[in-house]
């Protein structure tokens, strides 16, 4: 896949640290009470919460962090089809 271009320049150091940051959350009881109500925060269905995904609403290959203001519990699909955009720039929002 061709590297795709962004305002943004992060470093691979960067984007492990915010990964392992993202993991670190997930195991958190902060997190299990986000995702308890089992909607995804973009396409407002409801899921199992162990279904959803956590969701950086600014990507970390665009800057974004792994911070509890950042973060989202999203279905697979959403996420998958959100990629690395912002949130302004999903067709469906």
């Amino acid at each position: 896949m061709e590297p795709v271009p962004f305002l943004v320049e992060v470093s691979a150091e960067d984007i492990r640290r915010e990964r392992r940051k993202a993991r670190e959350l997930r195991a958190t009881e902060w997190w299990k009470r986000k995702r308890a109500s089992g909607v995804c925060h973009h396409c407002g269905q409801k899921f199992l919460p162990k279904a959803l995904t956590m969701d950086h609403l600014i990507p970390i290959i665009r800057g974004g962090k792994s911070s509890k203001g950042n973060l989202v519990p999203a279905c697979k699909k959403c996420n998958a089809d959100r990629k690395y955009r912002l949130p302004f720039e999903d067709p469906a929002q």
